[in-house]
């Protein structure tokens, strides 16, 4: 057998690095560029790029794995095709990979936002979200941010509370990502730091509204792309279900986009590369964007706030509630029989303990459990009408 020459990946690795400057745009973000938190002394024999080494630490995070039992829209309900966050973040890493490829843009640093964008979402989707921000709210550590804790976990909880050093640029795109916003056109705001990063997400954990841009060029696309991802899917998941039909969807935007989930990402896709060829900008055109917004409150109205997928509300609300006073009060207690000393401090390093106080101990938990994981933890008098049933 021959031997391994351990010269090979490390120039393996420069290889690629001077091939993104001969073919990725000026304006993309380059691989030897990337900056982390701490530094960290790279092995020769690791011919894997700065992003793709964060696409792989995201990838084998246990917040990953747990997608696969989040809600995306829809929950406690019997449809083995409906969309689930793990699928969704699948297809949003897929369209802007695809427009990221056509734009000369980097395609790791693309995939790193995409694939851990979504993975601060607390149980049971937008909703679960906001009750859990207004526990996090009465107990004084601010509101809580599914984008906010997607950096919470990355840093801070993962690898037992030691985090995972991502790059501040995949960072910034996670937190920038917010896709329930609209917007025709973003322009990246560059030359961050770290210091930056930790003012944004203070000041967004107490204003909720403030605006965020992406950094890159690559978050812009990822955070467009989340839009691309969910608008017509969203649509296909409520026809499944009865909620709407095939014409319900305004006139004027079937004429613009198409009235199925393909057609709609086909041409939102192909309308985005057009216009943002070239330019230190993402962005639609004017009448896609204008049929965008429209589509986008069109799912708000007929299908996000429809009454007949909240039937279960209250009683998730008040779940939310037991678990949080329960965790709470066994944290200041020092219940370590209880389940949060159990099943999720037990291996965590101690800096975790130091710089986290209960509530926010308490929020962190929470937020990570899946929809079914959450719902086992709960008295089976408080869960006994929350079963998964047909919409009716």
């Amino acid at each position: 057998m021959e031997s391994f020459d351990a010269a090979i990946p490390l120039k393996i690795r420069k290889q690629l690095d001077r091939m993104e400057y001969e073919n990725l745009s000026p304006l993309a973000a380059y691989s030897d560029r990337a900056v982390r938190r701490k530094r960290e002394e790279r092995l020769d024999a690791d011919y894997r790029q700065t992003y793709s080494i964060d696409v792989d630490r995201i990838l084998h995070s246990h917040a990953y794995t747990r997608y696969i039992d989040k809600t995306q829209v829809f929950y406690l309900i019997e449809n083995d095709h409906i969309t689930h966050r793990v699928l969704h973040v699948q297809l949003v890493s897929r369209i802007s990979r695809t427009i990221g490829r056509f734009l000369r843009l980097n395609q790791d640093l693309i995939e790193a936002i995409a694939l851990g964008h979504d993975i601060g979402h607390a149980p049971f989707g937008h909703e679960g979200e906001s009750y859990l921000s207004e526990l996090c709210v009465a107990n004084g550590i601010g509101h809580f941010l599914h984008n906010v804790q997607s950096i919470q976990f990355l840093e801070r909880v993962e690898r037992d509370g030691t985090g995972w050093n991502l790059c501040l640029e995949t960072l910034d795109g996670i937190l920038c990502h917010d896709g329930e916003r609209h917007d025709q056109a973003l322009t990246p705001c560059r030359n961050r730091r770290f210091e930056d990063l930790d003012r944004m997400i203070s000041e967004k954990t107490h204003d909720p509204q403030l605006p965020l841009t992406p950094m890159t060029l690559e978050g812009c696309v990822v955070r467009m792309a989340d839009t691309i991802s969910y608008i017509g899917r969203d649509i296909e998941d409520a026809i499944r279900l009865g909620l709407i039909q095939r014409n319900d969807i305004p006139q004027a935007c079937r004429q613009v986009l198409g009235e199925s989930n393909g057609t709609i990402v086909w041409r939102l896709v192909t309308d985005m590369i057009r216009c943002s060829e070239g330019k230190d900008a993402i962005t639609f055109s004017p009448e896609i964007s204008e049929a965008v917004e429209r589509l986008k409150a069109f799912n708000l109205e007929r299908i996000y706030l429809n009454v007949k997928i909240k039937r279960h509300s209250q009683a998730i609300r008040r779940m939310f509630a037991y678990l949080f006073e329960t965790c709470l009060s066994d944290l200041e207690h020092s219940h370590h029989d209880s389940l949060i000393f159990r099943s999720y401090l037990r291996n965590k390093a101690p800096g975790y303990l130091e710089h986290h106080n209960p509530a926010e101990i308490v929020r962190d938990f929470i937020s990570g459990m899946t929809d079914s994981y959450f719902l086992r933890q709960c008295p089976e008098a408080m869960k006994a009408d929350v079963i998964a049933t047909p919409i009716p």
